[in-house]
């Protein structure tokens, strides 16, 4: 049986919060083999990516002809790239941390959404707006997680998350958020709630686990140096995609069972 390295005092700040970080989750000798292949999948043909210009938030280049107008955001399809991304997926250490926060050890990964290495690079990032990820995706229920290891360290200045702490448990009308389902900053009831927000920051090997329902936001990298994320999302058995949406689109991955 391997360890859950999270504490009952995790569990109940992740109810309260929406969020709660696992320092060291993964050693450095295991951080290596993932940064290499995100790197090495960079540095070649990365497609499938989504691009910074193709997401047109602010900081990103205006179009793919502009200056880093090829600038990755997202290298996507990461379980399916396997090796040591895949690994990850299914690494027992997660997966036991997952099982205590939505109380099954039965675990599908999301193959839809997230599912990636999230970049941010020092001269052509962009600004992300407070969202929350349900709000783009299509389940029976709200109750999905996302894992977020840090490939490096991770700060406000390199374009680190910022979080609003209990936001999962928020019920939002339209009137708060803009076309775009952003938080819209001017909203009166928007700004004392914003005004909470905390930075979480990481070091290489945390992991942030964060309700899907949680409000979050990130600016873009003022550093010199790219940093990587590698995210991926769950849910157990009875939160199922909704037939015909984009959540659908790609088949759960069931988990092996982390206690076995």
């Amino acid at each position: 049986m391997h360890p859950c390295a999270l504490s009952t005092v995790d569990l109940k700040r992740f109810r309260k919060h929406g969020y709660v970080v696992v320092r060291s989750l993964l050693e450095p000798a295991g951080i290596a083999p993932i940064r290499d292949q995100a790197i090495e999948e960079l540095s070649r043909d990365p497609a499938p990516m989504e691009l910074e210009s193709e997401v047109g938030y602010p900081g990103a280049p205006a179009s793919t002809e502009a200056p880093g107008g090829s600038t990755p955001r997202r290298l996507l399809d990461a379980y399916a790239r396997d090796g040591a991304l895949a690994e990850w997926a299914r690494d027992p250490r997660p997966l036991r941390c997952l099982a205590r926060i939505l109380n099954s050890r039965c675990l599908l990964l999301s193959q839809a959404h997230h599912n990636c290495v999230m970049t941010k690079h020092p001269l052509h990032s962009s600004d992300t707006g407070w969202h929350q990820d349900v709000r783009y995706w299509s389940f029976s229920g709200r109750d999905l997680v996302n894992t977020w290891l840090a490939l490096g360290p991770e700060f406000p200045a390199n374009g680190g998350l910022r979080v609003i702490p209990g936001s999962h448990r928020w019920q939002v009308g339209s009137e708060r958020l803009d076309t775009d389902l952003f938080l819209n900053p001017e909203h009166p009831d928007n700004k004392p709630a914003i005004e909470t927000a905390v930075a979480v920051e990481l070091d290489p090997g945390d992991v942030l686990f964060f309700h899907a329902a949680l409000f979050h936001s990130a600016t873009r990298n003022t550093t010199d140096e790219l940093k990587l994320s590698v995210v991926f999302t769950y849910h157990s058995p009875g939160i199922d995609p909704r037939p015909g949406t984009k959540s659908a689109a790609r088949p759960e991955v069931p988990m092996p069972n982390p206690d076995e």
